[in-house]
């Protein structure tokens, strides 16, 4: 036994590949363990490596610092993936107020953040990793050691222990934050609870109609008063003839019973436009229509149009698609891409042919094209070194890995494919790839700043940079959050998924979750959450070129 232990100690590749895989397994079991009925979560492996470090656990240095940036290359580039889609559009709407609110709790951070380096003096990388640790994001913590090292500043380590230091306080920050709102707008807060749920993103559903416009009489679909600002399709005709599928080509006549899918309020206005709703449901009159759903993995027609492509020959009508869990009415001028979940409604042989033609393959689905990926990446490298100059910054910066790999998968999950080659990732997939990059990461980084991190604790400086960490996460987002509901009178549900967009921090969402069965945390924290990255991952490595221009 003895001898089998030397053999892995004396091998750096096997001892290293040891430490990292050992870090990763008590990393996840610590990060899964519950206190106050919240967990760290993936920081878990952060803690696991400085504990092992400590311990004495052999690694070789070369191989660690290779492992930490392959690492942060497969996280920061899924994770550009995962919000990218969202990332423009989540300034329509309401967006711009909820972007704007995050980005003022972004200032708010860094304006405290250089207030605790005057009051306490805190050095430059304790500073840095304050940063990271009180806003709860471990891809900026990547980046502001990306940057370090960029400069040849030895202070990676440093960076690291300051960051695990504040992590946990900063959870328990945002957490509290939400209870300080709660308690100062009690009675708001019993509103907002009560009538979340009709605030929530409105549903599509179906409604059916009858034509009573006699202007409408004999005209084509398309050619409804604002079917398309709407949003409105109409699948179904009952006509004195039977019931058919309809299409935009398809004309409507007085008397005619019609089944129309769209958002509730729009719906709501269309009836007004073409008659008045109908109690009967052609659904169940029409057994040879019928609607499915599926998904589109056949890659001839990923970019094209539906009226560009077989679809409509087949006489069928496309109502909706769902993408990353969102669902939108379309129409036959829609972009497909890979990926899309569609439904379909004709006749059942028509349909049958469609889907097959559609590709509906969960197979080719759930099997990521790997050559799209290392496409991005090595996109991300370039893009990481073009140099970039920033006013009142004394010299050219660059994105380096982290930026460049976020900013290479932010454009081209926006531009879903080129050709035939599409840059969907199946989200089990992008889940693995994201998971085991930061646990990569997290486990070198851990293992490298074991040392730092006790010396930081014993030296007596942790108390400061434990507070200096409470002050730079709670004051702004309790300010916020005062204003916002005070003055904006924002749902309190929305103004938690808000704050735990804002600090990026996924056990803040849980928790504000927990609060209703409404969906409106969710959505303002999906809304916010790509800026702030993007953001996030940004300006900390801008303070690294601030801090040492």
């Amino acid at each position: 036994m003895e001898d089998f232990l030397k053999s892995i100690i004396s091998n750096n590749i096997i001892s290293t590949l040891f430490a990292i895989s050992l870090t990763g397994l008590i990393g996840l079991l610590i990060g899964n363990l519950k206190i106050f009925n919240v967990n760290i979560g993936i920081t878990g492996v952060l803690f696991a490596g400085i504990i092992l470090s400590q311990i004495g656990i052999v690694f070789d240095e070369t191989y660690i610092n290779f492992l930490r940036e392959f690492g942060l290359v497969l996280f920061v580039y899924a994770v550009g993936m995962q919000v990218g889609n969202g990332f423009f559009s989540s300034f329509k709407k309401n967006g711009i107020f909820l972007n704007i609110s995050a980005i003022l709790i972004i200032l708010g951070n860094i304006l405290m953040l250089f207030l605790v380096k005057k009051i306490f003096n805190i050095d430059n990388p304790s500073l840095l990793g304050i940063y990271c640790g009180a806003t709860t994001n471990t891809p900026a913590l990547a980046t502001a050691q990306s940057a370090a090292s960029s400069l040849s500043l030895l202070i990676s380590d440093k960076i690291s222990s300051a960051y695990a230091i504040t992590y946990p306080g900063a959870i328990l920050s945002l957490i509290t934050s939400m209870l300080i709102l709660k308690f100062f707008f009690k009675k708001e807060y019993e509103q907002d609870i009560s009538r979340s749920f009709s605030s929530d993103k409105p549903k599509i559903i179906n409604i059916t109609a009858i034509v009573e416009n006699k202007n409408l009489n004999n005209i084509y679909i398309k050619d409804i008063p604002a079917i398309d600002e709407l949003k409105i399709v109409i699948t179904r005709i009952k006509k004195t003839t039977g019931i058919v599928v309809a299409h935009p080509e398809t004309k409507i006549n007085v008397g005619d019973i019609v089944l129309c899918v769209g958002e509730e309020k729009n719906l709501e206005e269309f009836i007004k436009i073409i008659g008045s709703k109908s109690d009967i449901d052609i659904r169940k009159q029409s057994e040879k229509i019928i609607n499915t759903r599926a998904v589109v993995t056949n890659k001839n027609l990923i970019g094209k149009k539906i009226f560009e492509t077989k679809i409509p020959s087949y006489g069928v009508v496309i109502t909706r698609v769902s993408r990353s869990d969102i669902e939108f009415v379309v129409s036959d001028d829609y972009t497909i891409q890979f990926g899309d979940n569609i439904s379909i409604v004709g006749e059942e042989d028509n349909v049958l042919k469609a889907t097959k033609f559609i590709g509906n393959s969960p197979k080719d689905l759930n099997h990521p094209d790997l050559i799209p990926i290392f496409i991005g990446v090595i996109s991300g490298v370039f893009i990481g070194m073009i140099p970039i100059h920033i006013p009142f910054v004394s010299q050219s910066v660059k994105l380096g890995l982290a930026g460049g790999q976020l900013l290479s998968a932010i454009i081209f999950s926006n531009l879903g494919n080129i050709g035939k080659i599409s840059w969907y990732i199946p989200p089990a997939s992008n889940l693995m790839l994201r998971e085991l990059g930061i646990i990569i990461f997290l486990s070198a980084v851990g293992l490298k700043s074991g040392n730092s991190f006790f010396q930081t604790i014993l030296s007596g400086n942790g108390f400061i940079i434990i507070l200096s960490g409470i002050i730079v996460s709670i004051i702004p987002i309790i300010i916020a959050g005062i204003i916002i509901k005070k003055f904006y009178k924002i749902n309190y549900l929305t103004i938690c998924g808000l704050l735990s967009g804002a600090m990026t921090d996924p056990p803040a969402l849980a928790y504000a979750n927990s609060l209703s069965d409404s969906n409106l945390s969710s959505i303002s924290y999906a809304t916010v959450y790509p800026m702030t990255m993007f953001l996030r991952i940004i300006s900390a490595q801008m303070l690294v070129f601030i801090l040492y221009g």
